[in-house]
This record gives C-alpha cells, sequence and structure tokens, in this order.
C-alpha cells in the first residue's frame, strides 16, 4: 500500500508541474574554443542550482537559469568559465586552453565532482557516442570507448543480456556484474534465465529494457574506491546513467527514426558431397554424391530492425519538462523471431520558494514483448538439425512437410531420425514456440533544498517495479525426451520489486583561501523482492489431459504449481564523504559507509562499516614543468567494501507449492555468515601535452577478494546435502591506459581520437583447505573449474593422449586415446584494445568509426565437435576426399608409428561430445571495425518548413572482425559466468548496415 502511494504521488507531481511547461523560455549558446571550433561534450552547470547540461556535438547547449545566477563552462584541457545570466538569453562562450581540469563529472550517488578533485579513475561516454551507429543493445556501444571494461553479449539477439565485468571477476560463487544507476538511484539488473550446454534460451536483462535515446551519458566508476558510497552493491563498479532533462526555452521536438539489415556474417564449414548410410542419422557415406548445398545459409533470412523515437522538451527557469516515446521492433536472422520494446518516459522539475527548493519527478515505463527467443545448446534449437541434416535427403521438402495427421488425429512431427536432441528445425520454431512479456514501471522523486549558501539538503525515493511472463508451447509428438505424450507446458509469472529511499546533507565551504572542504553525511533504506509469483512445468513426464491445451486446467495432478521464491531483502545504510582541498591542488578524499543487512541477521556481523581514502595533486600547479607538459596530475586511493551476501544462506526455508505440498530445505543454516570482502589500491597519473592535445590517463589496480561464499557437501547424517563456508581468495591485477588526442583542430576540418588499452590478471589464490577445486559449468568434453593457482574463466578438457615424442596415441583399434580433464586456456583475454574516432568536415558531414581488439585467451567449439561426429563437417569431408587424414600418431600397446587413420573412425571418435575436446581450442584473438557511422546535416532553410535540424546517417554495427575461431569469439553461449568462452550451436554473429534521420523542431 506504501508503494502504490508512493507512485500515485509521482504521477501527481508529473501531472501538476507538466502544465507550466508551455510558458518556457531559454538560456542558450555555442560553445567553442579559441578557434571557433565547437566543442561537444562541454559542460555547463548552473552554480546555485547544482543543474548541468552537455553541449551536443555542434557545442550548443540551453539550461535553466535565472537572472542573477552564475554558469560555468567547463571543458577538459580548458580554462573554464562563469558567466552571470542577465536579461540577454543567448550566451555564446569561447574557451581558452589551460593548465587546469575543471570538467565536471558524476559520481556516487549521483554527486557531480570537478574531475581534479577525483582520486580514482572514470570515465564517462555521452548521448552522441552510444547512439551514434544506434546499435539494438546500447550496452555494446561501451566497447571500445572506455578502459577496464569487458562486455561480451549472448546469441539471443534483440532484447538479449550483456554480460558487463569491469576490472575482471571478483567472486567465484557471485556475481561480478556492476551496479546499474539511473540518475544516482540502484535500478534492478536482474538476469533471466540463461541457456547452458543442453539448451535453453537468454531472457534477458533489466539494462536491455532501457531507452537509449534517453540516456544523457554514462559514468564508468570501475573500482571500490569510486563507488565505496553504494556499499555492497558497488563492490563490482557502478555504471551511472544520467537521463536526459528538459531544455529551456519553447517546446523543443526532436524526431529520431532508422532502420537497420541484419545478416548473418558466416556459418561453420560445411559439406555436401557426403550422405548418409541408409537410414542413419549421420552423413558418413565414403561415396561422393555432391548433394544439395546452400540450404544452411538460405535458413537464415535478412532481418530488420525499426528504431523510432519521439522527445519533446522545453521549460523556463522555474519549471523544465521531458517527454518521449520510444518503440523498437525486430524481425530476426531466425525465421518467426520478433522483438517488440515499447519506452515512454516523463522527467519534469520545478523551483519553489525563491528557488530554494528544486523538485524532480521521473517516471519510466517499459512493455517489452518477444517471441522464439533464439536457443543456445542442444535442445529445442533449430540449428542443430540444421546442420547435420543427412545430405543425401531432400531439405526444402523435410521443412515444407515438417507435420503430418496421424491416426489420433493429431499433427506429427516429421523427422527423420529418433534421436534425443533432433527436431525439426520448423517443428520447433511453429510447434514449440517462446513467448515473454516484461511490463516495468521505474518512478522516482527528488527534493532538493538549499538551506544557506553553504548548506543543502536532497531526499530521494524510487520504486522500480517489473512483472515478467514466460511461455513455451510444446506440441503433441515433440520429441519425447523432453515432451509427454500430448504435449509439454512450461509457465512462469514472476514479479520484481525494489523500493529506494536516502536524505543526503551536503557542505560546501571555504575555511580559508587556500583550504576548501566539502561534506556529504547521509542514510538510505533499501527493500527488495525478487521472484514473487508462480511457475509450472509439464516435463516429459506429465501427460496433459489433452493434446495441446496449454492451461492449468489440463494439468495432471502429478504436475506441481510452484510458489515461486520470494528473495525478500532489506539494506539500511549510514555513509559520508569528506574532500579537503589545499590551494586548488591538493585534495584529499575520505569516505564511509556502514551497511546493515537483513541478510545477515541473526550472525553478529548484520552490522559491517568499509572506509576508502584517497589522494590527487596536480604537480603541474605544484612546481614548473617543461613547457610540452600541458598538465600533469598524480592519484591514489585505496578501499575496502563487502560483497553482495546471498539471499536465503542464514536460515533457509521450506518451500510451499500451489498444491500445498512442502518442498524440504536441504541447506545447513549459515548461522555464522559474513560478507565477501574487496579490498582495492589504485594509483594513476593524468598527463596533458602539447596545450591539452594529447592526454595519456594512466591506472594501476590490485583488489584482493576474500571470505567467498562456498557450497560444500555436507557429511552423510547430518540431514542435510549442502552447507556453505567463508573462504578462497582472488586477486586481480591490471593496468588501464587511456590516449586521447585532438589529432585535426581547423574550423573546417576536426579529428579527435582515443585509444585505450586494458590488461587484467586474475588469480585464485586458494580456495578451501578441504578442496582441490570447484565444478562451475560447461559440461561434457568441456568444463569450468576453479583451481588454487589457476584463474576464473579456465576451461578444462580431455587432451589427446601422447607419449614421450609428442605422438598422439592409439589404441588397437586405431581409436584416438584421452586423458583426464587437463587445463586447456582461459577465455578471458590477456589484454584488450578500443580505437574511438569522430571527424567533422566542414559546416554539414561527420563520420565515425570503432576499432576493438581482443589478443590472447581461449574459447570452444561444441558445435565443431557435434559436426564432426556428424560427419558434415568439411574437414570430414575433405577426408574422404583425400581417403584419410594425416596423423603424427602411435599405437599405445606397440610403439608402432601412424601417419594416417580412417576418416569414419578418426572423426567420429574425436566428434564425441564427450571425448576428446582438443583439436576445438582455439586462439580468441580477434579484431574488428564494431562500429561505423557517416552522417549529413541538411541544409534545412532550403525546405521550407520549420525544421531548425535535419540529419541523415548511415549506420554499421560489427561490420567486419579477423579471428583464428570458425565463430565469433567475441559472441558468448550466455552470459552466465561459468559458460563464457563456448560455442554450443549459439546463433551465428551478425552484421547490421542501416540509415537513420534526425529531425529537431
Amino acid at each position: 500500500m506504501k508503494q502504490k502511494t508512493i507512485k500515485n504521488a509521482l504521477l501527481s507531481l508529473c501531472l501538476l508541474f507538466s502544465g507550466l511547461l508551455f510558458a518556457q523560455k531559454s538560456v542558450n549558446g555555442t560553445v567553442t574554443d579559441a578557434d571557433g571550433v565547437p566543442l561537444p561534450g562541454a559542460t555547463i552547470v548552473v552554480i546555485e542550482t547544482n543543474e548541468g547540461v552537455s553541449t551536443d556535438f555542434d557545442g550548443n547547449y540551453s539550461i535553466s537559469a535565472a537572472e542573477g545566477t552564475t554558469i560555468e563552462i567547463s571543458f577538459v584541457g580548458y580554462e573554464s568559465q562563469q558567466v552571470v545570466v542577465g536579461a540577454d538569453a543567448v550566451y555564446n562562450v569561447s574557451l581558452v586552453e589551460g593548465n587546469a581540469l575543471d570538467e565536471i563529472v558524476v559520481t556516487a550517488l549521483g554527486i557531480k565532482k570537478a574531475e581534479k578533485t577525483l582520486t580514482y579513475s572514470s570515465q564517462t561516454v555521452s548521448s552522441e557516442n552510444l547512439t551514434q551507429a544506434r546499435d539494438m543493445s546500447f550496452a555494446n556501444s561501451l566497447n571500445g570507448r572506455a578502459a577496464g571494461v569487458e562486455i561480451r553479449k549472448s546469441s539471443s539477439g534483440a532484447g538479449g543480456s550483456t554480460r558487463i565485468v569491469l576490472r575482471g571477476n571478483k567472486s567465484l560463487s557471485g556475481d561480478s556484474q556492476p551496479l546499474i544507476v539511473i540518475d544516482g538511484i540502484p535500478m534492478v539488473n536482474n538476469r533471466g534465465n540463461q541457456p547452458g550446454v543442453w539448451g535453453g534460451i537468454d531472457e534477458g536483462d533489466g539494462l536491455s529494457q532501457i531507452n537509449p535515446d534517453d540516456i544523457e551519458n554514462i559514468t564508468l566508476l570501475k573500482g571500490a574506491n569510486a563507488s565505496v558510497l553504494y556499499g555492497s552493491q558497488g563492490a563490482n563498479g557502478v555504471i551511472m546513467i544520467t537521463t536526459k532533462s528538459g531544455e529551456d526555452g519553447d517546446a523543443k521536438v526532436t524526431v529520431n527514426s532508422g532502420v537497420t539489415f541484419e545478416s548473418i556474417i558466416s556459418i561453420p564449414d560445411l559439406q555436401y558431397n557426403y550422405g548418409a548410410v541408409g537410414a542413419d542419422k549421420n552423413s558418413w557415406s565414403t561415396t561422393p554424391g555432391n548433394y544439395e548445398s546452400g540450404y544452411a545459409e538460405d535458413f537464415f533470412q535478412t532481418g530488420v530492425n525499426y528504431i523510432n523515437s519521439v522527445s519533446v522538451s522545453g521549460g523556463n527557469s522555474k519549471t523544465k519538462a521531458y517527454f518521449s516515446y520510444y518503440n523498437t521492433t525486430t524481425d530476426g536472422v531466425m525465421p518467426t523471431f520478433k522483438y517488440q520494446k515499447n519506452n515512454v518516459s516523463f522527467k519534469q522539475s520545478t523551483k519553489l520558494l525563491n528557488d530554494k527548493m528544486t523538485i524532480t519527478s521521473n517516471i519510466i515505463l517499459t512493455d517489452e514483448k518477444t517471441h522464439n527467443r533464439t536457443p543456445s545448446g542442444y535442445y529445442l534449437n533449430p540449428l542443430v538439425a540444421l546442420y547435420t541434416f543427412p545430405r543425401q535427403m531432400d531439405f526444402n521438402d523435410f521443412m515444407t512437410n515438417y507435420q503430418s495427421l496421424n491416426a489420433n488425429n493429431v499433427m506429427e512431427q516429421n523427422i527423420y531420425a529418433n534421436y534425443h536432441f533432433l527436431s525439426n528445425p520448423n517443428w520447433v520454431l511453429n510447434k514449440q514456440p517462446k513467448d515473454d512479456r516484461i511490463k516495468r514501471a521505474i518512478s522516482s522523486l527528488n527534493i532538493n533544498y538549499q538551506l544557506s549558501e553553504k548548506l543543502s539538503f536532497q531526499a530521494r525515493a524510487s520504486y522500480d517495479y517489473s512483472n515478467k511472463t514466460y511461455e513455451q508451447q510444446h506440441a503433441a509428438t515433440s520429441n519425447p525426451t523432453n515432451t509427454g505424450e500430448n504435449g509439454r507446458w512450461d509457465y512462469k509469472r514472476l514479479n520484481d520489486e525494489l523500493f529506494y529511499a536516502d536524505g543526503i546533507l551536503n557542505y560546501t565551504d571555504n575555511l580559508t583561501d587556500d583550504i576548501s572542504l566539502t561534506l556529504i553525511a547521509g542514510a538510505s533504506i533499501q527493500h527488495q523482492q525478487y521472484g514473487v509469483g508462480v511457475s509450472v512445468s509439464s516435463g516429459n513426464d506429465g501427460k496433459l489431459f489433452y493434446a495441446n491445451e496449454f492451461n492449468f486446467q489440463n494439468l495432471p495432478t502429478n504436475v506441481q504449481v510452484n510458489s515461486a521464491l520470494s528473495s525478500r531483502v532489506e539494506k539500511q545504510a549510514l555513509f559520508g564523504n569528506a574532500v579537503i582541498g589545499f590551494k586548488d591542488y591538493l585534495f584529499l578524499d575520505i569516505a564511509g559507509r556502514n551497511d546493515y543487512a537483513s541478510t545477515l541477521a541473526l550472525t553478529g556481523n548484520e552490522s559491517y562499516f568499509y572506509p576508502s581514502y584517497g589522494v590527487s595533486a596536480i604537480i603541474s600547479q605544484m612546481v614548473t614543468l617543461p613547457q610540452a607538459i600541458s598538465f600533469f596530475k598524480v592519484r591514489a586511493s585505496a578501499a575496502s567494501v563487502g560483497n553482495e551476501v546471498p539471499f536465503n544462506r542464514i536460515n533457509p526455508q521450506n518451500t510451499v507449492t500451489a498444491a500445498g505440498a512442502v518442498n524440504r530445505n536441504t541447506q545447513k543454516p549459515f548461522t555464522d555468515l559474513k560478507p565477501e570482502l574487496i579490498e582495492t589500491t589504485e594509483f594513476g597519473i593524468d598527463l596533458r601535452f602539447l596545450n591539452n592535445k594529447i592526454g595519456v590517463d594512466l591506472a594501476l589496480y590490485n583488489i584482493k577478494s576474500t571470505d567467498q561464499f562456498l557450497s560444500l557437501s555436507a557429511p552423510s547424517g547430518s540431514g542435510y546435502t549442502t552447507y556453505f563456508v567463508n573462504a578462497g581468495e582472488i586477486v586481480n591485477k591490471g593496468i588501464e591506459m587511456s590516449l586521447t588526442g585532438r589529432i585535426i583542430e581547423k574550423q573546417n576540418l576536426s579529428w579527435t581520437s582515443t585509444f585505450n588499452f586494458t590488461k587484467n590478471t586474475n588469480e585464485v589464490v586458494s580456495i578451501h583447505p578441504d578442496i582441490s577445486g570447484l565444478g562451475t559449468g560447461g559440461g561434457d568434453a568441456v568444463q569450468s573449474r576453479f583451481v588454487a593457482g589457476g584463474s576464473i574463466g579456465d576451461m578444462y578438457i580431455r587432451m589427446h593422449k601422447r607419449d614421450t615424442q609428442g605422438r598422439i596415441l592409439l589404441d588397437d583399434n586405431g581409436t584416438p586415446l584421452s586423458t583426464d580433464h587437463e587445463l586447456a586456456g582461459n577465455a578471458e583475454p590477456d589484454f584488450s584494445i578500443g580505437w574511438a574516432n569522430n571527424f567533422t568536415i566542414g559546416d554539414r558531414l561527420t563520420a565515425g568509426f570503432i576499432i576493438n581488439g581482443k589478443f590472447g585467451g581461449e574459447v570452444y567449439s561444441h558445435t565443431e565437435t557435434m559436426l564432426n561426429g556428424f560427419g558434415v563437417s568439411a574437414r570430414s569431408g575433405a577426408a574422404r576426399d583425400a581417403g584419410s587424414v594425416s596423423v603424427n600418431a602411435a599405437t599405445e600397446s606397440s610403439g608402432a608409428a601412424v601417419s594416417s587413420a580412417d576418416p569414419v573412425k578418426w572423426y567420429t571418435a574425436l566428434g564425441d561430445r564427450n571425448g576428446i575436446g582438443e583439436p576445438y581450442i582455439y586462439d580468441r584473438t580477434n579484431i574488428r571495425l564494431t562500429q561505423l557511422s557517416i552522417g549529413y546535416n541538411l541544409d534545412t532553410s532550403s525546405l521550407g518548413i520549420p525544421i531548425e535540424g535535419a540529419n541523415i546517417s548511415l549506420i554499421g554495427n560489427n561490420l567486419l572482425y579477423s579471428a583464428e575461431a570458425p565463430f565469433d569469439p567475441e559472441v558468448a553461449m550466455s552470459t552466465s559466468r561459468s559458460n563464457q568462452g563456448i560455442d554450443n550451436f549459439n546463433l551465428p554473429s551478425t552484421r547490421t548496415i542501416g540509415v537513420n534521420l534526425r529531425l529537431t523542431f
């Protein structure tokens, strides 16, 4: 009831203040350098209210500021300027290059700070860069634009989840993904179910539901030093999203409309010359037949993505508002895949009480619908039968006649072999459809009151609610391995919700002419509840009463309707921060937070404190340096923070199904649980050369994670199957470098470039005295394991058994022998690079591109294994053409050398998914053209219609790449921690090419 009242109050405020929109006017202008070149991304802040905006690509800005207030304009590498607002409405500013770093950045809790005071590394990506090429997942647009960020997308297509890790994996059992924050307030970013080796779909995440056109900028707080004020939630870093606000002046309308066409880049190399023998499912004939080819490529269609949005912005010195509508509609490259997302947002702010009070409200509504998300893995995946179809058969007839009426008057699947993970692709797509829908509402209210010239108070509250429905219907006669005789029904309906509120006091003062002080003190409360609802799966044993009737009334009595377990957690906190400055070149930053977590209740550890300390010194203002050095800053910081404590560890409860059955808990209570501890140290420098034309930001860090949550098998007779301990230590060490350059700066030509370099080394120092290692996922030939002395991401596979000369050993039948699972590589790269570039040519033409590279690391392909086993891989066909496989081998019993092997015997042995995995480990190294855009600003004055601006752009994403692996090594089977670097009949990597039109009225 309380939460509904908050939502109703927020909506009422939005309606109350939106009526003031049409009486608004603006303070606006253009920010340029001394030569008149526009400065995009410059920051404009009203000092009295701390409200700010950024200039657009042409250096234009618009902000509300009452007469008599002061606006400050800053840009990295330039001296900031202050302008007192008078009667004029236009203030054009020309900045000169300087030695001070006065750029304003958004930090933890949404607090704005001067960049020169920061004692840690952070990077900001503007909205122009995020939406430059209109990627279907805006998180992918961070690739290459920031150092220290590892991003991998799933192979599920539009609406799929993205795995983001800042500065390495830090937990053996928890999630190493960062906290997502919108306008200073945490949001829910729960990831749905993920596919595994045997199958499944990626159910998306919260981040994919955001409208990228609403984002003003994204700031990455990469270490616990930067995010300590968010407590244990921020232990893995924070992604700060600042949304757009209303601009001063008459209503401004922006229409953004684009279409991109999506196509697969490549599929596995296949052979079409050899079919099956008789009714066999495998194509192991040795007689060439030159059968139908090309149908595997033809199965995929050209996908179409429509991205359309409209926003309205306006305001005056008292009130401003922003409204937007965003629609994405996708027909994917996989037939029948459809995705649609609708976003509506409304944000307003109003000043009251002689501008001392500012009230800001925001509401974001999302409706996301998906049909037939693309799976990975063996089961219910149309790509398995597509790739392995016996070559001598007619594939088009098989697809067209995928069903027929049987004697029971039920449509029956047409499948060529009764094999446990083979299904007709058209049957899976049409008779086993998957549908999900997510409805979400995020509302927030922010009240800021200026108590005095030096003291202000801010109170905020937000409510994040989502309703998720997932359903898959399996028609009768589907593959009996996972479907009952009359079909199968999988259904779940879940609710997630998060309520957050905080209050923050902010005090700023100059104690003397040389000493400045900023103090922050606050408290917060957060209540979250995840996974409330019901779920049901009739399975392959629960026979539905009537064929193809999918509802609760048709479930047999042996099928339980489960009440989904609710993860109800509350966290309270007190926090504070002090920044002391000396002569504007030496800064000390001290912060601390004390959390009170319900997940630690009854342990005596429910209250835990963690601090951070940092110092920054601007050397270039302390001593005289060579003229070539424009700016030199050093920084150092250290922090300790606890990582999130899992739900239901201390006193796990029995669960009750909707039918009244009790599922007994088998986990021993963990009564002395304590949070994981993450200790971080960071050192960095910021150097500017040649009048700030070249900049180098370098960071070195060391992160130690201890007291991991580990699950062990309980002793027999204890009455439990598992118990937990705090143990284990992980260390991440790394270096990050960001090199920026204003390479060309002329009136009619500019070129800016950013080069990012990241190297992270991860080590599992220890686990637990009683265990040598932990298995965490993978399956069959490849396994992910944590072993002391190893690294998170290590892959263990069965290798060829070899003699002392390195020769592959065979048994007496000529079959290659294998070892037990051995370390074969690690899924994480040795180092990564990103190179982002932007150009302006004259007044009309703009261009940009990003090149990304990953170097080192390994990936594994289950797909290649199975293609060999089925006899459909190109290499198996080439071996039959040659009559044998050339090998360097020996018979184990006799030691006799063997130089050739029978293709059928060799590849069926290597094609066992539980067999030797060594041939299917590939180097992850790849380099790619990630984004390309070419834009043209149209001359609207000649059109005779009231358009302020018009831009048309050609855009492309993931246009081409070079890699050793026969699949895209940057596309993961899933975004879960344990299945990184694994290909298992993943959707092939795709490229998008299209056009976008942006109109401003």
